[in-house]
Formats: C-alpha cells, structure tokens, sequence
C-alpha cells in the first residue's frame, strides 16, 4: 500500500534523523570531552592534550548529538574575532562513525559560527607524517568532503613530530 509509514526501515530513518540533529551544551562539557577523546585513542593518545580539551571547552560554546541517554558526538567552537570560528575539538564515539554524526557536528558549528557573524571556520589536525596512520588520512578525508580547504601545514605549532595541518571552510562566497 503507497504511503504506508509503518515498515521498519522508516521508523529506523526517522530515528536517526531525530539522533543527529545537534544540541547545545551548557553543563559537564568537560567530563562529556574527557570520555569521548580518551575512547577515541588512535586519535588521543596524549594525556595532557585530553586535560587540556577538557579545560578548554568549559568556556566554549559546545554542540552534541544525543542518542537516547548518550552523546554521540560533540564539537567545541572557539571564536577569531572578528571573522573566524575555530573547531576546537570534534570527537564522536567511535561506534557512531560513519553514521551522520560528525557531519551533524560541523553543521551545528557552521550555523553557530554564521550567526556570530563570521566568514570563516577553521580547524586544525595533525598533517600527513609518511606513516601508516588510516585513522588521520579518515579525519582529512572527512574535511575535505566537507568543504574544507587545507590551507597551510604549520610544521612546530605542536611538535615538529606532530606537524598540523590548518584547513579553513568559507561560509561566504569569496568575490
């Protein structure tokens, strides 16, 4: 019968448009980035970067998809007046990956950052090491796909072991 909603797969559809729709954050932003990092491991492997993303985001505005009891994913945005917004940090669960989730996240930091009048979003992470690292070439690939330009490689900004790669996304057109 056409028009019928009731099969299982829209219910399923209609759940995970509900679960990725993202929300923002006011209390335990620290304690939600500290557990979701530190599950993420291939990624943060360093103690002391986990402390200080938990510290950091406290004071920053924080979006989150929320599964049920759950988050998801979160993203941390830290303004560049006058016209820029950094993504501070996004992590998601990784049973989550590849379910909508991050890109849920940038889109809630894109609205975010068009509201407060900026024209760019900015984000950094660490840049290609010669390694085999399939964990960071996903993460470069997700913002590439994403809009993203990879616009400068900053070789000590970290560590010259962990050189970052700057990748910034217009919200404007550029004339």
């Amino acid at each position: 019968m056409m028009g019928n909603s009731h099969h299982p797969r829209d219910h399923r559809r209609k759940e995970e448009e509900q679960m990725q729709e993202a929300v923002e954050i006011t209390q335990a932003k620290g304690r939600i980035c500290r557990d979701i990092m530190s599950e993420l491991s291939d990624w943060f492997t360093d103690r002391d970067v986990i402390e200080a993303c938990a510290k950091a985001v406290e004071t920053l505005p924080m979006f989150a998809c929320v599964e049920a009891d759950t988050i998801a994913g979160f993203v941390a945005l830290r303004a560049h007046p006058p016209a820029a917004m950094e993504i501070l940090v996004i992590a998601t669960r990784r049973r989550y990956h590849r379910s909508g989730i991050g890109k849920s996240l940038l889109s809630a930091a894109e609205a975010f950052a068009r509201s407060s009048d900026c024209k760019l979003l900015t984000v950094k992470t660490l840049a290609p090491r010669g390694r085999n690292e399939p964990q960071y070439e996903k993460t470069r690939a997700f913002y590439d796909r994403n809009g993203f330009i990879r616009a400068e490689t900053f070789p000590t900004l970290w560590r010259e072991s962990d050189r970052c790669l700057f990748f910034v996304k217009p919200l404007t057109s550029i004339n």
